[in-house]
């Protein structure tokens, strides 16, 4: 029988109601109490590393959650880490750059209803982070509602109902029936795994809205070293009166700064060499295009990036270098 670590931060699923809403209070012990069954699964062993409504973690923690899969990584088969839903597709996408080629299932979920509840999605999902921690399935995944999600490609979708995530732009690893879990995609990996544990945080977000003020791009890039930026359609940059966002990307660009051109929808990816607009972007050095990349992955991306190197080809390469299937290139498509 394999031996699971179970590590936990917090979230709604170790939630209970205080007179200021929910607040994450149960320990990571007091979640195995209420299933027993799982002693069927697996042996299981925890650690509280965190409580934390997950709207509060932050890249610290990111480091602290590899640090203790790292101490303990030849001691146990898999890991099972309870993560609130709203920032786990973040922290799933960035512990799969910062724990690479890992023979070993790194597993991640939730839930959106407290596992005292009497509805509740909790303890399916523990059972089946178990089922799949104690699998062959190496690497980073998320486990939710019967869903084994890519770590890369994992993206919250609905705020309140069971079905809160999607994988996007690739397909499912695996589903889980019944307490079946059938694999369809396996992911590679190596003898051992490569751990990091250097990130950048000076990584921001512009999401374009109609109208917007050029001067935000300025701002954002004054204070970062990368930027994202979420355009509309395949992607490209505002061109109307007394706006220069191209000019402005520019100038930063030769100044050492990333900036990465993604797109809001959330299917089929960003393609700039479609129009005008997005066209003569593709000529600027050290602008870079997120393709099929979820936004997480490319914020999570980027972190990593720059905690090992500050050069811009180097940064470029880095960045299209496929990690955990975590982008495809057009013609792969």
């Amino acid at each position: 029988m394999k031996k699971i670590l179970l590590i936990g931060t917090g979230g709604t699923i170790a939630s209970q109601l205080t007179a200021d809403g929910l607040a994450p209070e149960l320990t990571s012990e007091q979640l195995l109490a209420q299933i027993p069954s799982i002693s069927e699964i697996c042996r299981v062993e925890s650690v509280q590393l965190l409580n934390l409504d997950s709207t509060n973690i932050a890249p610290k923690h990111w480091l602290r959650m590899v640090r203790c899969i790292r101490k303990h990584y030849k001691d146990y088969d898999g890991f099972v880490l309870t993560h609130g839903t709203d920032t786990m597709a973040y922290t799933a996408a960035a512990l799969s750059y910062l724990i690479q080629q890992s023979p070993k299932p790194i597993v991640l979920t939730g839930a959106q209803k407290p596992i005292g509840f009497d509805v509740t999605d909790s303890k399916a999902n523990l059972k089946d982070a178990f089922r799949v921690a104690s699998s062959d399935m190496p690497g980073v995944s998320l486990v939710f509602n019967g869903k084994v999600i890519l770590g890369t490609r994992a993206q919250k979708i609905r705020s309140k109902s069971f079905e809160a995530f999607s994988s996007i732009n690739y397909p499912a690893l695996g589903v889980l029936r019944d307490g079946v879990l059938l694999p369809y995609i396996r992911q590679e990996c190596g003898p051992e795994p490569v751990f990091y544990e250097a990130l950048d945080t000076r990584v921001s977000l512009l999401k374009l809205i109609p109208g917007t003020d050029p001067a935000l791009l300025d701002f954002l890039l004054e204070r970062s070293d990368a930027l994202v930026i979420e355009s509309f359609g395949v992607g490209g940059l505002p061109e109307y009166e007394g706006a220069d966002f191209c000019g402005s990307v520019c100038r930063w660009t030769e100044r050492g700064r990333l900036v990465v051109l993604t797109t809001q929808v959330q299917n089929e990816g960003s393609d700039l060499g479609v129009y005008h607009v997005g066209h003569r972007l593709k000529a600027v050095p050290g602008v870079l295009e997120a393709f099929d990349m979820t936004t997480e992955a490319v914020t999570a991306k980027l972190m990593w990036i720059l905690g090992q190197t500050r050069d811009a080809q180097q940064a470029q390469r880095l960045f299209y270098a496929p990690v955990a299937h975590d982008i495809l290139w057009p013609a792969e498509r």
